[in-house]
C-alpha cells in the first residue's frame, strides 16, 4: 500500500541503469503509479510485500512495480493488478518500531507482465522491457513548447508546485516530460496507466498534451468561479460597512430608528414572498430607492405604498380547483332552483379543467331581470369550484381608472378595481363578478367598456398592465363573470368577448318553489323564528305572488315574505307560545290589500281595444294599446311616449287597413271624416320597438269593425305594409309575462316558434300558442263579437 506519496522530481545521478532481467518479484502498489527515471518515497504495510522487500535488499534490489485495479480488493492475484508497469530499484530502505517499513523507489523502465510464476509467498513474473519509440519531429517539439507553456501558466494559477515549471524546461527528453507532467497532475489510475503504457513518444506526449489543456480549462473555470465569489463576497462587506455608516449617520441626525427597522421588514418580507421575475426586479429597486429617502418626504409614502401592494398581491399564489363534477352539481342544486342552461354550463368547465388544466377561464355574462339571482349565481360557482369570489359593481362607472388604476404621479393614486379585488380575493384565480356591466358611462375621462376589453380577453390579459403597478400581471387563471339586466348598452366588441346566457325570470311554479325552499328559511332564520313559529301554505305563497308582486324575480316577494316574519317576530316577541300559519284567508290581514288587479276584464270590454306583449330590460309586460275616434278630417294622431319605431308600425298599421278595407267591411268614410287616436299607457313611460305592430292593427281593427277583442288573448309581432308578420324578440319573457297576467292564448309570428322550446313545460302546457304569417290571421283569431253601437268610437 501507498500513504502520503510525495514524488521527487529529480532523477538519481551517478549510477549505471542496471539490466532488467526476466522474472522480477511483482511490489503492487494502491492508487499509485510509478514511471521510469521518477524516484518516489513508497510505505510498506501489507505482510507479503515486507516479505518481498527483506528478500529483494539483499540482492540486486529490483523490483516489479504494478498499481493494483481500483476496484479489485484482493492483494494477491495477477487478475487484480494492470499488465503494465515500471522496473524499479530499491534506493533506501528503513524500517520503524512500530514495522512499517519505508523504501525509496528509483523508476527504471517500463515493463509488462509475460506470465505470472507464482503468487507465493509473494507474486513473481516473467516480465518484458517495453523499448520507446523516440520522436524528434517538429509538432512534437510544438507539442512539448505547448507543455511548458501551460505548466508555467498553471503555476501561476498556484495549482501546481512552482519548481514543476522549471524542471519541465530543464527536462530535454520528450517522452521524460511527458512522463514527469503526468506524475504531477490529478489524473485517475487509469488515465495514469494509458500514459505508463504509450511506448510511441509521439503518441505520450500528444495523450499529455490533451490531458494538461482539459486541466487548465478546469483550473481557469475554477479560477474564474473563485473570483466571482469573492467579488460579490466583497460588494456584500461593502453594502454592509454603508448600512452601518448609514445608521450612524442616521443615529446622528437624530432620525427616527423605526425607518430602518420598516425597510428591514420589507426586505424580509420582499425575500420571503412568490413573485415572478419581472415583479421581483422592480420591487427590489424600489425598495433601494426608498433607503435613500427622507422618511419625511411625500414621495417616500408613495414608494412605501407601492411596495406594500407588490407584496400583497397573490401573483403565483392560487386556489385548486374542486374538480368533482357530481358534488359542483350537487352544490348549485342546492344553492339555486332550475337554472339548468347555467349549471350545465358550469359542469362543462369543470369537466374540461379536469381533463385539461391549463385551460383559460370562461367569460360568462348572465343577462336577465333584476332579482334573478345573477350576483347570487356567482356566489354559488365559487363554491362549487372552490374559488375566491370577489365582486365589482361597475353601475355608474365612469372613469377609466377605475379598471385600469391611477398613474402613480401623485399622493393618493391606487390601483385599479381590478386588482383591488384580485388582492381582497388573496388568489390569482377567483370568480370575479363584473355587476351591472350595462350601465358604464362614459365622459370626458376615458370609457370604462373599453378599458375592459384587455380584462376581458384571454388572449390579452395574460399581461394586464394597471397603470399604478407597471407590472404585467397575470388575469387567464380568473374566471369572470358579467351581469347585465339587457346587452342592447354594451358595446359591440365588449360583448363579442361574453358568452351570453339569459335568465329571463320565473314561472309561478318556479317562485313557488324558490320561496318553500330557499326564500322562507332565510327569513325566518333572519328574523329570529323557528319553522314551527310560522308556516307557509303552498296557496299563501301563490296569493302573495299574483297579488303583491309582479316582476320576473324574487325580489318584492322576498320582501313581502320578510314583511310576514316581521309581524309575526313582533308577536312572537310579546308571547313566545304565539304560531301562526299564512293561508290565502290571513294573508291580506297581514300585508294588507292586494296591491295589484287583473285588469283585463275591465278594459277589454270595450272595442279599440287590445293586449301587446313587451320587453323590458325588467322582464316582461303586457300591454294595452287603446284606440279611439271622433268626428274629423282623417287626422291620425299618437300618444304615450311613443318611440318613433312604434309611430312607424302605428302608420303601417293604419296604411294597412285602408288598403284592405274591403275585406272587413269598413267603410272609407271613416278615414276620411274621422280623427284616430292611438294611445298606449302608461303614458308617463317611454315605450319603442316594432314588436307591438299586430297589436296596435287588431286595436285599429276592433275599433273600425267596432268588434272586441277576445280579454283571454295577448299578441306579439311586427307588421309589414303588405301585411307580412314578421318574427321578434324576447318571446321568453313575453310569454312569462302573459302567464303571470292570467292570459291563456298568445298570437306570435311562426318563426318565432322555436323560441318556445326554452319555456318550461308548464307554462307550454298552460297556455295555447298561435302561430300566423299574415295579419288576416291575426284578425281573424282576435276579434270576436260586434260591440253595441252605442259603444263604438
Amino acid at each position: 500500500m501507498t500513504e502520503g506519496v510525495e514524488v521527487d522530481t529529480q532523477t538519481v545521478q551517478g549510477e549505471s541503469v542496471p539490466e532488467i532481467p526476466e522474472e522480477l518479484p511483482i511490489l503492487p502498489l494502491d492508487q499509485f503509479v510509478l514511471f521510469p527515471a521518477m524516484v518516489a518515497p513508497i510505505i510498506v504495510g501489507e505482510e507479503k510485500s515486507k516479505a518481498l522487500i527483506n528478500d529483494v535488499v539483499s540482492g540486486p534490489r529490483l523490483v516489479g512495480v504494478f498499481t493494483k485495479i481500483p476496484e479489485a480488493s484482493d492483494w494477491g492475484s495477477f487478475e487484480n493488478i494492470y499488465n503494465v508497469g515500471t522496473a524499479a530499484k530499491i534506493v533506501k530502505m528503513l524500517r520503524t518500531p512500530d514495522g512499517i517499513v519505508r523504501v525509496l523507489l528509483h523508476g527504471i523502465a517500463r515493463i509488462r507482465i509475460v506470465e505470472p510464476i507464482s503468487t507465493s509467498p509473494y507474486l513473481k513474473a516473467r516480465v518484458q522491457e517495453l523499448p520507446e519509440e523516440p520522436a524528434d519531429d517538429m509538432e512534437t517539439q510544438a507539442l512539448v513548447r505547448s507543455i511548458q507553456a501551460l505548466l508555467a501558466k498553471a503555476v501561476q494559477l498556484s495549482a501546481l508546485p512552482e519548481d514543476l515549471a522549471t524542471a519541465a524546461m530543464n527536462v530535454g527528453d520528450p517522452g521524460r516530460l511527458a512522463d514527469l507532467v503526468a506524475t504531477n497532475l490529478p489524473l485517475k489510475v487509469p488515465e495514469l496507466i494509458e500514459v505508463l503504457s504509450l511506448t510511441s513518444v509521439r503518441e505520450r506526449i500528444r495523450k499529455v498534451h490533451y490531458l494538461l489543456t482539459r486541466e487548465m480549462e478546469v483550473l481557469e473555470l475554477g479560477s474564474k468561479i473563485r473570483t466571482q465569489v469573492k467579488s460579490e463576497l466583497d460588494k456584500a462587506q461593502r453594502e454592509y460597512f454603508l448600512r452601518e455608516q448609514l445608521k450612524a449617520i442616521r443615529k446622528e441626525l437624530g432620525e427616527d430608528e423605526s425607518t430602518s427597522h420598516e425597510i428591514e421588514e420589507l426586505e424580509e418580507r420582499l425575500k420571503k414572498k412568490a413573485l415572478p421575475q419581472h415583479a421581483r426586479e422592480v420591487a427590489e429597486k424600489e425598495l433601494n430607492r426608498l433607503r435613500l429617502m427622507q422618511p419625511a418626504s411625500p414621495e417616500y409614502t408613495v414608494a412605501r405604498t407601492y411596495l406594500d401592494w407588490i407584496l400583497e398581491l397573490p401573483w403565483l399564489e392560487s386556489t385548486t380547483d374542486t374538480l368533482d363534477i357530481k358534488r359542483a352539481k350537487r352544490i348549485l342544486d342546492e344553492d339555486h332552483y332550475d337554472l339548468d342552461k347555467i349549471k350545465e354550463r358550469i359542469l362543462e368547465y369543470l369537466s374540461v379543467r379536469k381533463l385539461k388544466n391549463d385551460m383559460k377561464g370562461p367569460i360568462l355574462c348572465f343577462v336577465g331581470p333584476p332579482g334573478v339571482g345573477k350576483t347570487s349565481l356567482g356566489r354559488s360557482i365559487a363554491r362549487a369550484m372552490g374559488r375566491k369570489f370577489a365582486r365589482i359593481a361597475l353601475g355608474g362607472m365612469r372613469d377609466e381608472a377605475e379598471i385600469r388604476g391611477h398613474r402613480r404621479t401623485y399622493i393618493g393614486a391606487m390601483p385599479g378595481r381590478i386588482i383591488k379585488a384580485i388582492k381582497q380575493a388573496g388568489a390569482n384565480n377567483p370568480i370575479l363578478m363584473l355587476d351591472e356591466i350595462d350601465k358604464l358611462g362614459s365622459d370626458y375621462r376615458g370609457d370604462p367598456a373599453a378599458a375592459l376589453l384587455e380584462v376581458l380577453d384571454p388572449e390579452q390579459n395574460n399581461s394586464f398592465v394597471d397603470n399604478y403597478l407597471d407590472i404585467p400581471f397575470d388575469l387567464s387563471n380568473v374566471m369572470f363573470i358579467t351581469t347585465a339586466n339587457h346587452m342592447d348598452p354594451v358595446p359591440g366588441p365588449l360583448r363579442d368577448r361574453m358568452e351570453v346566457i339569459e335568465l329571463p325570470g320565473y314561472t309561478l311554479g318556479e317562485k313557488v318553489q324558490i320561496a318553500k325552499r330557499y326564500i322562507i328559511p332565510k327569513q325566518l332564520e333572519n328574523n329570529g323564528l323557528q319553522p314551527d313559529q310560522l308556516r307557509f301554505t303552498e296557496a299563501a305563497v301563490v296569493r302573495i305572488i299574483e297579488d303583491y308582486t309582479r316582476e320576473a324575480g324574487l325580489r318584492s316577494l322576498e320582501r313581502e315574505i320578510a314583511a310576514v316574519c316581521r309581524k309575526v317576530a313582533r308577536r312572537v316577541a310579546e308571547n313566545p307560545e304565539f304560531k301562526m300559519r299564512v293561508t290565502p284567508r290571513n294573508v291580506q290581514s297581514l300585508l294588507g290589500p292586494p296591491k295589484y288587479y287583473s285588469e283585463t276584464a275591465q278594459r277589454m270590454g270595450v272595442p279599440g281595444v287590445a293586449i301587446g306583449l313587451a320587453w323590458t330590460p325588467v322582464g316582461g309586460e303586457i300591454l294595452f294599446v287603446e284606440a279611439s275616434m271622433t268626428p274629423g278630417s282623417g287626422r291620425f294622431t299618437l300618444t304615450g311616449q311613443l318611440g318613433e319605431v312604434m309611430r312607424e308600425s302605428a302608420q303601417a298599421a293604419l296604411t294597412f287597413l285602408r288598403a284592405n278595407a274591403s275585406r272587413w267591411d269598413i267603410a272609407d268614410e271613416l278615414f276620411s271624416q274621422r280623427d284616430l287616436h292611438i294611445h298606449v299607457p302608461a303614458g308617463a313611460v317611454p315605450k319603442d320597438g316594432p314588436s307591438a305592430g299586430i297589436t296596435i292593427c287588431t286595436a285599429l281593427a276592433s275599433l273600425l269593425t267596432n268588434r272586441l277583442v277576445k280579454d283571454y288573448l295577448a299578441m306579439t309581432g311586427e307588421i309589414t305594409l303588405k301585411g307580412n308578420v314578421l318574427p321578434v324578440g324576447g318571446i321568453k319573457e313575453k310569454v312569462l309575462a302573459a302567464a303571470r297576467a292570467r292570459i291563456r292564448e298568445i298570437i306570435l309570428p311562426e318563426r318565432n316558434l322555436n323560441d318556445l322550446a326554452e319555456l318550461p313545460p308548464e307554462i307550454r302546457e298552460k297556455l295555447k300558442f298561435h302561430p300566423v304569417k299574415q295579419v288576416h290571421e291575426v284578425l281573424d283569431l282576435a276579434l270576436g263579437d260586434k260591440a253595441p253601437t252605442e259603444n263604438w268610437g
